[in-house]
Order: C-alpha cells, then structure tokens, then sequence
C-alpha cells in the first residue's frame, strides 16, 4: 500500500512582537476550505467567532458574512495588539484521508516549539485547540495532559512560568455549542 504525500506547513509562524499567549492547532486543513490564508481558515471553524464574542461581544465581528470569509486584516491587527502568537504543532503531516479531521492526520515532522518560545520571550501561556495538538504539546515537554479548560505548569528553562492550557476544539464537528466553548476560552483572557 503505498501512504499518502506528506503536506508541508503553508503558513509561517505568527509571532508579534510582545506575544503572550501562544496558540497551537494541528494542522491546517486543505487550501480549498480556506477562507482566508491564515490560522483557523475554515469558514465553518469556531475560533474567530468565539474571539468575536469575547473580546466585542459579537460572533461576528471578524466574518465578511456576504463572502463567507473572516476579515484577515482585522484579526491580523487583533492579534498583534492582543499579543496572540500562532503555529501549529505539525510542520509536515499525512492526510491519511481526504479531510481536515486530526482523527486521520499523522505527524511526520512535529514543530520545535521550544524554538518559536525562543522568538516569542513574553509568552507565559501555550494554549492548544484539540486533542492531536495537546498530544503533541504534552509529549514535547514530557508533562501531564490538562483536562479540557484547564492549565498544567511545564518547565521551560528560559522564563519563569509558562502555563500549557488545553481548550475545546474550535472545530463544529466538536460537539459543544458555541457559546458553551467561548466560557472556556474566556478564562484565558
């Protein structure tokens, strides 16, 4: 049987100047279910909805709702004025299936996150959006698995804390209604 092509990552890592928090998914899905080329593309993804409810209590405050897509330029300047950093734990994966699914998504080359901490010296908080990604993160820094909405310490030699927070996935195939998962993120904040 021979095994899918691997996919490189297609975005490089965004890391503002001053970033506190860093956000870490899996893997984008395929270009065609991008609305935007930047982390959490996917129209039908959560994520930027559930920062629009926090942050100006409106889902929509990052949707071009008549194009189906977000409005890359405004989360681009949120993000760097929130000192939000973004990644993805896999630099190279295997699409054992034709979708976006981390189920069906194997790590060939997992990031050296301790490397993008190195860019990013404010950071106190890592936060992943899924089970894969928290996996990967727990793995990287041989620490415990925190459960969903919650925090674990890890030791990371160049600062002093630095908490490994793991959330809901943004995902619509993760059942949980928005607004229910919107509190858990709001925690961070």
């Amino acid at each position: 049987m021979t095994l899918p092509k691997t996919e490189r990552h297609p975005f490089e890592p965004f890391l503002p100047s001053g970033a506190r928090m860093l956000f870490l998914g899996s893997f984008p899905p395929q270009p065609h279910r991008w609305s935007i080329p930047f982390y959490y593309p996917n129209w039908i993804n959560d994520f930027w909805r559930i920062m629009g409810l926090i942050h100006f209590g409106d889902k929509d405050h990052f949707c071009i709702p008549a194009e189906k897509r977000f409005n890359e330029a405004a989360i681009r300047q949120f993000c760097t004025c929130e000192g939000l950093a973004f990644y993805d734990t896999a630099c190279e994966v295997r699409r054992l299936k034709d979708n976006a699914s981390d189920a069906f998504l194997e790590v060939v080359t997992p990031t050296d996150i301790p490397a993008l901490l190195a860019r990013i010296p404010s950071c106190r908080r890592i936060i992943t959006t899924g089970e894969k990604a928290t996996g990967v993160v727990a793995e990287c820094f041989g620490c415990g698995v925190p459960t969903i909405g919650e925090y674990v310490e890890i030791a990371c030699p160049d600062r002093a804390s630095l908490q490994f927070w793991r959330m809901p996935s943004t995902s619509r195939a993760y059942p949980m209604p928005l607004e229910r998962k919107a509190e858990f993120y709001r925690r961070l904040f």
